[in-house]
């Protein structure tokens, strides 16, 4: 999922981008200057690396070498284990509950003391 934007004339417009299936859709958001639509592209740049905000978790790795996709299990450890609760909303924004749930099933970096709390958090069932 992505913002286009596309300029008719001398505006530019907004496009909220998806896949289903084949199809790729289009959904109009409206004007590109507008607040809804500056929050939504300042939301989806903010998925695309780790914020600055969160440095404290990443204290031993410089944030512009972590990779959100290729460094995921990383990422979802620390925060998992460290983070509050503005990195944990971060988090779900940019990964999916079954990834978060994967790392946590496998993990050894995580204390069993965290592992427990998310375990509950997520609603996750012990086998």
């Amino acid at each position: 999922m992505g913002v286009i934007t596309k300029k008719i004339g001398r505006k530019s417009y907004a496009y909220l981008v998806k896949r289903e299936g084949r199809k790729v859709v289009h959904k109009y958001l409206g004007p590109a200057d507008a607040p809804l639509v500056l929050k939504i592209q300042s939301d989806k740049r903010e998925t695309l690396t780790v914020p600055e905000r969160f440095r404290s978790l990443f204290w031993d790795t410089n944030l512009k070498n972590i990779h959100i996709r290729k460094n995921a299990r990383y990422i979802i450890e620390r925060v998992l284990d460290f983070g509050d609760m503005d990195a944990v909303q971060w988090l779900q924004r940019v990964y999916a509950i079954q990834t978060v749930m994967e790392v946590l099933a496998v993990s050894r970096n995580i204390s069993n003391k965290s592992r427990n709390f998310w375990m509950i958090w997520f609603g996750a069932r012990y086998a």
